[in-house]
């Protein structure tokens, strides 16, 4: 097989589960920090005609993380596409369970069937904490309805206020933000890089958990990890 990953979770996926199948991958795909595939460009902008001369049996991709203009361009040009949909925690196991076995995985990896057992064995969560979830500023960008990330936290304990929005990544005043009196806002550092000294200073009296994007917004290896690593990040915020 030879494969090209539009998405940095599911590149990682398929690089420690199929060493050597990718042969190209976004500038964004981070991880693994030894990948040494052929870069073809953004999520949001890659070169289709660079990914058609690498001659794929196939390209993963996501339907909120890549444009659907790039996947028409993809498939006009011959090359099998095959489009993710993430919204929870269970559809992220599916999902990556579907894309490994495209990509010739003859098995579950242990590291998949390990992450679907850290997740089930989390204990039954006390009341809610009412949260808000930045993901930008400039403008103001929160999670809405129906998102990974807002399914993750809901998983730990957090219920972000906008989760029954209309849109799904809404833009809300920052006053309006402050105004909804949350208990918590939870900020990640990515896709925007939130900091100790930057996005806290907005909430004045309010308690905010700093936290890893890539165990919050990544579904991959990563979700091993996920439930201690945001826990102990949302445990830590000063009340």
């Amino acid at each position: 097989m030879r494969v090209v990953s539009l998405v940095p979770s599911l590149t990682e996926a398929v690089a420690v589960t199929l060493p050597g199948v990718l042969v190209g991958a976004t500038d964004w795909c981070e991880r693994p920090a030894d990948l040494a595939v052929e870069r073809i460009g953004g999520t949001k902008n890659p070169d289709t005609a660079r990914i058609a001369a690498l001659e794929p049996d196939l390209v993963i991709a996501n339907e909120e993380e890549n444009r659907a203009p790039d996947l028409d361009a993809l498939r006009a040009a011959g090359v099998e596409v095959l489009v993710t949909e993430v919204r929870t925690v269970v559809q992220a196991f599916t999902e990556l369970e579907r894309v490994l076995s495209a990509c010739g995985a003859t098995s579950r990896p242990g590291w998949l069937d390990r992450a679907e057992a850290a997740w089930a064995a989390l204990p039954d969560s006390r009341r809610p904490v009412s949260a808000v979830v930045p993901v930008w500023r400039r403008p103001w960008t929160v999670l809405g309805r129906d998102t990974f990330a807002g399914d993750v936290l809901a998983r730990l304990g957090v219920r972000h206020l906008y989760a029954d929005h209309a849109e799904r990544y809404p833009r809300i005043p920052l006053d309006e933000l402050n105004a909804a009196a949350p208990e918590l806002v939870v900020l990640p550092d990515e896709p925007y890089r939130f900091t100790a000294d930057d996005g806290p200073e907005a909430f004045p009296g309010l308690p905010c958990a700093l936290v890893s994007g890539r165990h919050l917004t990544w579904y991959g290896p990563s979700l091993l990890e996920a439930p201690r690593v945001l826990a102990e990040a949302l445990a830590a915020a000063p009340r």
